[in-house]
This record gives C-alpha cells, structure tokens and sequence, in this order.
C-alpha cells in the first residue's frame, strides 16, 4: 500500500497502524503479532530455570525450576523488593506492569462497608485510585466484599507474607483497564450482586447492574497476570475473560470444588474475541472440578505444564475456532469410562471442526485419557503424546508443587475448601524461599536428582546431572524446544 506522500502526523499515524494491523491479522490492540514466538520465549525461560537448577550446588539453591517462582524467591530480602514480581511473568500476560512503578499501598482495614466513598486504608480505597499502587496487607485477612471490586489501572493486589481472602458479593471485576497482577490471594464463595452504585475511581460513580458471581472478572482487559491464586466456589466462573480481553497469563494457581471453571471469550459471535491471547501455565486443577479449564471461545489459548487431576466432563473445551496449543500437561481422566476424553468442541458438527488448530506436544495422559487434536499434523501430535510414559510425571510434580496461594494444602489433606489453611502463609517468608526445595514424598522418578530434597539422593551421580544438563542444552540449541523434551529425556 502506497501512503500519501503530505499528510497530518496523527492522521498517519492512525492509516498506519490500521495498515499494519490489517496486514498481520490482528483484532485487538495488545494482541501480540506473532503468538508462535511468545509460546517459544515460554519455553526459553523454563529450559533457562532447569539448567539453573541443575548447575546449581543442591545444598545451597532455593531454585525449582519454575521460572516465575525462580525470578523471585530466591531472594532472601523479597519483601523489601516486592516490585520486583512485575519483572518475573511469562506468556501473554508478561508486560503486566500492575503497580510496579508506584507507592506501596498498604491495607489496615478489612471492611466494605461502603462501596460509594470507601475508607483509607481498605482494599476498595487502593484498587480506584487513578495512580501505580503495590498493595499489600498489614495482617491476615477475610475481606467480605458488599459489591463487585472495581479495580483500576496499573495496580497490584499483593497478598504474600499474609493469608488473605476475599469473598461475598461481586468479587473481584477487571474492566477496560490494564495492567494489573493479582498474587497469592484467596477468592472463593462469590455470588452476584448490583443494581447499586459503586465507585470505580476518585472521580466517577456510576451504577452497576447484577455481576454474574465470578472470582475474577476479566471484560476487555490487557496485560492481565493472575499468579499464585486459589479460588473455589464461585456462583459462575471462577476466572472469566471476555470482550476483547487479551495479553493475560494464569499461573501457579489452583482451582477446586467448581463447574464452570474458566471462559475464555464472550460468544460465538464476539469478533474481538479472535485477537484473545492466553497464557495458562503451572497450575493445578484440583478436585470437585467439572468442565472448562478452560472452555474458549475463538483467540489463542496456550496451556503449558499444567496439572489435571480431576474433572467430569472435559478438561478443554471450546467452539468458535479457537486456536489450543497444549503442551507438557499431565491431564488425568477420571473413572468414568465416558468422560476419558479431554477435549470437547462444544456444539460444533465434526465436519466444521476438524481444521481447527487443536495441538498436543508432549503432554501425559493418565488413566485412559485421551485428547483429540485437530487441524495441521494432527496424526503425527496425537502419536507423540500418547506414547508417552507416566514416569516422566517427575517435572509436572515440581513445576506445579507450590500452586495456589504459597502454604495451603493440597488434596490429601482432608481440608473441605483446599486453597484455604486457616493460616498465615508462612512458606513465603522463609529466607530461603520456603517450601521450593521439598521432596515430591519419595515419588521413584529421576527428577529427584533435579528437584528433590537439599540432600543428594543415593541413586544419582554427577556424570548423570551433567548428561542431563547437557542433553537439554543440546536440544533447546537445535530445536528451541529443549524445556518440553526434557520431560521425555530425564527419565532415560
């Protein structure tokens, strides 16, 4: 396209960027051009975290392997130096800057008593204002919302060193805004709330009708990062992102006792929703889950090194033509000999499916599982990631050991609502980066070697860390891909 040689700078500026937009077939404005490279630089940073790990000295690393958690953690002086989380995301979600550049804000008051012109020192108070806020939490804290939390732009909720929940009408609501993390916070037991008037920043009131009840309510959002959450029991979704939203990444969180647990677009219909991008990685999907995790509507949707252990009906679902790139999850079926598929193209004839680009790379199937691939080089993808052996299980046991807010049980425990311990969350204190160095509870894979407790156990050697190492090198070098196929290879 030939541009007119005179014209004014803003009116140029506008043809090209809509020139360029159209050209590389992007819908929305933070939709990342080449999404391929973003799954790619994923893959670097985890192969990165791996090799650290394995050159490090066992006695003296706090490192796991987790790249999120690697960036952060290891640093005894943390909470002097909270900001520095907003350097630490990965995928689609990563320039989520929330408040790094701003004051710390810290709440002193866990009531809601008034949605209108809310108290200083609440939650309420910090997430509308209109400037960078970190904010933190001064003590333990059960926060029983009165109407959906509007947050603003560029602000961090920050729950780490204390065990915060927040529940009760509306929860928490990420509307036309960006930049915003949300980190090691409980949500749990939202409901549907409105018709009222509630404030979204200093300057503006305006009335809400009826929220849906989710968690998190993510509505034509960007640069999104939700990180070390545990959420359960939600009256809809316990993580939904529609209307436009994209550059979004979910992490290192656990979900439980839920239906509907994550929707990713608005409807079939919704064209901003093709422009969606999410990252979806080291999470855990826990017990008394049924279906969407996620359920995607159109967009990219990455899941990478996640852990199913239970749903029943399906683990990913979608129509609209979603783009679902699955790789190095461990998806565990459930008993039901009619529910063993993890996939389902929901309300969508075959006929209209089956181009659709559905990947599996590298993934584990327990138990009967099974996940039908569609689109370019389905044959060869289903192969590969059915043949994979349980053994390797080792890395998706350590990536995902910590997720959910740091401290909480997991689902051997015996608690009725895991994600919740009733305490403080104690291992994020610790100097040393708390609970990242525990053994996996005796588990006989060869990941021990990598990831197990600070003692060396018997059965390694150095001559086969190094081996190990260096295969890894060898094939992130060759094929930029090294993070995934680790999984098959450290178990030779």
């Amino acid at each position: 396209m030939l541009f007119p040689t005179t014209c004014i700078l803003p009116a140029c500026i506008v043809l090209v960027s809509l020139t360029l937009s159209a050209a590389l077939n992007l819908t929305l404005p933070h939709q990342h051009p080449d999404p391929e490279a973003v799954v790619q630089d994923v893959h670097r940073r985890l192969n990165a975290s791996l090799s650290r790990r394995l050159l490090s000295s066992s006695s003296s690393s706090c490192g796991t392997g987790n790249p999120i958690d690697d960036c952060w953690r290891c640093d005894p002086n943390w909470a002097s130096n909270r900001q520095r989380l907003a350097d630490c995301g990965i995928g689609f979600g990563q320039s989520a800057l929330g408040g790094r550049d701003g004051r710390i804000y810290v709440v002193t008051d866990s009531s809601d008593s008034d949605v209108v012109d809310p108290k200083p020192g609440t939650l309420r108070y910090g997430v509308l204002q209109e400037e960078p806020l970190w904010i933190i939490f001064s003590a333990d804290m059960m926060i029983r919302l009165k109407h959906e939390l509007i947050i603003n732009n560029f602000k961090t909720i920050d729950g780490r060193g204390h065990n915060i929940e927040i529940t009760g009408n509306g929860c928490l609501t990420v509307q036309d805004v960006s930049n915003i993390i949300i980190h090691n916070i409980h949500v749990h037991d939202c409901k549907p709330s409105g018709n009222t008037n509630i404030r979204s920043s200093p300057t503006h009131v305006g009335f809400r009708g009826v929220s849906d009840g989710d968690g998190i309510s993510i509505f034509g959002a960007s640069h999104i990062w939700v990180d070390h959450c545990s959420l359960w029991h939600c009256k809809d979704g316990l993580i939904d992102a529609i209307m436009g939203s994209t550059a979004i990444t979910i992490s290192n969180s656990y979900f439980a006792h839920h239906n509907e647990v994550m929707l990713l677009g608005h409807k079939d219909s919704n064209a901003p929703d093709s422009g969606m991008q999410v990252t979806i990685a080291f999470n855990h999907f826990g017990e008394g889950l049924v279906q969407r995790m996620p359920r995607c509507r159109r967009g990219y949707i990455h899941v990478v090194n996640n852990d199913f252990t239970e749903w029943q009906m399906y683990a990913i679902g979608g129509s609209a033509n979603p783009t679902i790139n699955s790789q190095g999850n461990r998806y565990t079926a459930p008993v039901d000999a009619d529910a063993k598929e993890v996939t389902k193209r929901v309300d969508t004839e075959e006929t209209e499916w089956t181009d659709w680009n559905w990947r599996t790379e590298g993934d584990i199937m327990v138990n009967g599982a099974y996940f039908v691939p569609s689109g370019v080089g389905l044959s060869a993808q289903y192969s590969k990631a059915s043949s994979l052996e349980p053994k390797s299980a080792g890395l998706i046991d350590q990536l995902t050991l910590n997720a959910g807010v740091f401290g909480d049980p997991r689902d051997t425990s015996g608690i009725s609502n895991p994600g919740f311990s009733g305490a403080g969350t104690t291992t994020a204190t610790t100097a040393d980066g708390g609970g990242g160095n525990g053994s996996n509870g005796g588990d006989s894979d060869y990941f021990g070697m990598i990831f197990g407790s600070d003692a060396p156990p018997a059965h390694s050697s150095a001559t086969s860390i190094l081996l190990s190492l260096l295969i890894i090198l060898v094939l992130d070098t060759i094929t930029n891909r090294g993070a995934l196929l680790s999984l098959q290879l450290l178990t030779l």
